[in-house]
């Protein structure tokens, strides 16, 4: 039996041998190559010491730990939150500490008032080598940043502007200062958009805040109200106007041209009779008569040599009948 196993331990111990280098070959192997998604890059160290980046796709490195490579996704858009939480998350930056997420929120206005305010920022890697090596938790401290440049801007501001006209203002403003923040510590970060979410004041005032907010939309609407009924009363009476200056205008042309006319006239009058005083009378008195006689229903002709006209007239006749 002895000499069974000694002639079986040659052949157990090469096959044992053989398996550890095909288990060391697969470890090379396993360790050498990665792959690099389509939205990200690898950053590359040898000993610790950054060497270079590799666009995405199938790579191979240094195995045994000697090359390190870190996959940063530079063409994703990463977010964080403040003040809620997102289910799922997978980023342990994104969403905030439960001990966090009441706190973050709260923030004094420039009015000394209280707010509650929550907001996301959305960000992209824009250079993953200063993003790894410039600082050393850059997610943490743009968390750290973007809570400081919010309160700071909303500060600035009144508990009405904040809640409700300022906020597209205070989204502008907090980007800004975020992203240069960002480039002076060299985070290698890119902001892309500040949002602002939910905005309400604390629980104890929101019913009273809720009342006052109320009465002020109600005073923005009977300005509106009172607006559009001077809109539409205003133009009218400018209108109306307008046409009385302008009535009046032509009228005081029409009279005043119908004035001249008739000194001018009259004036040729006087000239042709200072001609002829005699003939001009008479053609006067001609044409009078010819414009006073149609408008006369019954005319009687009486003679010069009449001593009255009474006895020649019917008193007592119908209108239209004969004397």
């Amino acid at each position: 039996m002895l000499r069974t196993l000694r002639a079986a331990w040659p052949s157990g111990r090469k096959s044992q041998v053989a398996l550890g280098v095909l288990a060391c070959f697969g470890l090379l192997g396993w360790s050498a190559f990665y792959t690099v998604p389509s939205d990200s890059v690898a950053v590359v160290q040898r000993f610790g010491q950054y060497q270079f980046e590799v666009p995405p796709g199938l790579h191979i490195k240094l195995p045994l730990g000697i090359d390190v490579a870190t996959i940063v996704p530079v063409k994703r858009q990463l977010k964080q939150e403040f003040g809620f939480t997102t289910p799922g998350s997978t980023d342990l930056h994104q969403s905030p500490l439960p001990k966090d997420e009441k706190r973050e929120t709260q923030m004094v206005t420039g009015d000394l008032n209280a707010a509650l305010v929550e907001w996301v920022v959305q960000y992209r890697i824009a250079d993953p080598v200063k993003f790894l090596f410039e600082v050393r938790e850059p997610a943490a401290t743009l968390r750290a940043v973007s809570e400081s440049v919010m309160r700071e801007v909303v500060g600035d501001r009144t508990v009405d502007e904040v809640i409700t006209i300022g906020r597209q203002e205070i989204e502008t403003e907090s980007l800004a200062k975020m992203q240069m923040l960002a480039s002076k510590y060299t985070m290698g970060i890119s902001i892309d958009q500040v949002q602002l979410k939910n905005i309400n004041p604390p629980e104890p005032v929101q019913e009273s805040f809720n009342e006052v907010n109320q009465a002020q939309q109600e005073k923005e609407k009977l300005i509106n109200e009172a607006r559009r009924d001077y809109n539409k009363v205003i133009p009218l009476a400018e209108g109306e106007k307008d046409q009385r200056i302008r009535a009046a205008d032509g009228y005081r042309l029409k009279r005043v041209n119908e004035a001249q006319g008739d000194v001018a006239r009259f004036n040729a009058l006087l000239v042709e009779y200072n001609k002829a005083p005699e003939v001009t009378t008479r053609r006067i008195y001609i044409e009078t008569l010819q414009e006073v006689m149609p408008k006369i229903r019954a005319k009687v002709v009486v003679d010069k040599q009449a001593a009255s006209v009474l006895p020649l007239l019917d008193l007592n006749a119908q209108p239209g009948e004969q004397p």
